[in-house]
């Protein structure tokens, strides 16, 4: 399939953040694009606006007549009419990741994947070579802040974030490839850790010759293969390539030190919350290190990054209340998000509000789950948002409840978050999960200011 003999385009769920991102790139060149999604949102709605033609209406009416290329999510029901129709008339369907891989390797491809982390080092180093003058085209898993957009168009390098889930990632070849982590997660995809790690390997084999690897520190050394160019960052580990350090909070800012291969760096500024996040500018530094990027474009834009929607995004900041919302899904990144708000708000009350994702999930990380949540002084814990689940016999919320120890702690229905609000003495409130919650950001924000 070739790029130039593609004029219309027709998305099956394109009001995802992937799907989305792509749609926006087919339009920007001048393509026609339409899609269908099961409910209006605020990003189908900017679509709209861009000049994208978009249905709610599972119709054989509604349907684009003869599309060049068909793209399609997993998430698409089985007997969704639409999808059907293009089957029975024998149209070729493409998955996301597959015509991210066509677009991105045709470009200079810089991949940035792991379990967690790699939407904010994504948005980071887009916006390192967006705001360097950069050549860059951006596939990215939330809206960053800066563009009001997870897309960025361009030409020269395509900078792609790599999603292990459905194995997707293997459709991308890299001339740089960064991983922020690999983590127990996806066990209903994988079944185990280590076919998680063996997945990791084959996307790390698919590293361009001549091509630089980027590892965290703590990535498991097992899925570098003989003859690759390794290089590593950290925030904890002195001996690594790319090292912060010395990193103090000033003003509500983050300053922070790097050690890179041409010296100290020092008193970089970074305005985007918690220190797992100086740890994500430090790789995209790293990135754009390797790019060619001088230091002092690197060093403004990191300044000027404002953060992604739903990435430890202050919504609140007063003293007598503040909130944030994140996107945390995994104990990993609840512990990260929660040791941010502490290290930000070392003397006040901390409550999170926590909506689990999905039910494989919780059934194989609840403990972990509890024990994440019993770091701070009160837990509201919601419902679990099935996503593209059915329920599991005996897996409810009621599994991380009764590990979490030491907090004030309810379980209540999503229905009864604002009333139960309205009665508790918050200071400093966090709303954490990947399903429907972020409906309930507005009216948070509108009980808190009220």
């Amino acid at each position: 399939m070739e790029l130039n003999k593609i004029h219309k385009v027709y998305f099956l769920g394109i009001g995802g953040i992937g799907m989305s991102a792509l749609a926006r790139f087919f339009k920007n060149i001048g393509k026609e694009v339409a899609g269908y999604d099961k409910t209006p949102t605020e990003l189908t709605e900017r679509l709209i606006a861009e000049g994208i033609s978009i249905t709610f209406e599972d119709s054989l009416d509604t349907m684009m007549i003869n599309p060049d290329l068909l793209v399609f999510t997993p998430a698409i029901p089985k007997n969704h009419l639409q999808l059907n129709e293009y089957k029975d008339k024998g149209f070729r369907l493409y998955k996301r990741a597959e015509v991210l891989g066509l677009i991105a390797n045709s470009m200079f491809n810089i991949s940035i994947g792991g379990s967690h982390g790699k939407t904010s080092t994504s948005s980071i180093t887009a916006h390192i070579f967006k705001n360097s003058g950069e050549d860059v085209a951006a596939f990215l898993g939330g809206i960053a802040v800066n563009y009001h957009s997870n897309f960025l168009q361009g030409n020269k390098y395509a900078i792609a974030e790599a999603d292990e889930f459905d194995r997707s990632f293997l459709q991308l070849n890299p001339n740089i490839l960064l991983l922020t982590s690999i983590d127990t997660d996806h066990l209903d995809i994988y079944g185990s850790f280590e076919n998680i790690l063996a997945s990791f390997k084959l996307f790390t084999h698919n590293l361009r010759p001549k091509g630089k690897l980027i590892l965290n520190s703590r990535v498991d050394k097992s899925v570098v293969h003989t003859n690759q160019s390794v290089f590593y960052y950290s925030l904890d580990d002195e001996k690594a390539d790319f090292y912060g350090h010395n990193i103090r909070i000033e003003n509500g800012a983050y300053i922070f030190d790097v050690k890179t291969p041409n010296g100290l760096w020092t008193n970089l500024v970074s305005n985007y919350g918690g220190r797992h996040n100086i740890e994500n500018a430090v790789g995209a530094l790293s990135i754009a290190f390797f790019a060619g990027i001088k230091e002092e474009k690197i060093r403004t834009a990191i300044e000027s990054f404002k953060g992604v929607k739903r990435r430890f995004e202050v919504h609140i900041k007063r003293d007598n209340k503040v909130y944030i919302d994140d996107y945390a899904h995994h104990p990993r990144e609840i512990d990260a998000t929660l040791s941010a708000v502490k290290e930000l708000y070392p003397n006040k009350k901390i409550t999170a509000c926590f909506q689990p994702h999905l039910f494989s999930r919780t059934n194989d990380l609840y403990k972990e789950f509890g024990e994440s949540l019993s770091k701070i002084d009160q837990v509201i814990l919601l419902d679990i948002y099935p996503a593209r689940e059915l329920p599991m016999e005996g897996v409810t919320s009621q599994l991380i409840f009764d590990c979490i120890v030491g907090a004030d702690k309810y379980l209540i229905t999503k229905s009864q978050l604002l009333p139960l609000l309205e009665n508790l003495n918050t200071e400093v409130f966090v709303t954490i999960g990947a399903g429907d919650i972020d409906t309930m950001i507005q009216p948070i924000i509108d009980l808190f200011k009220a």
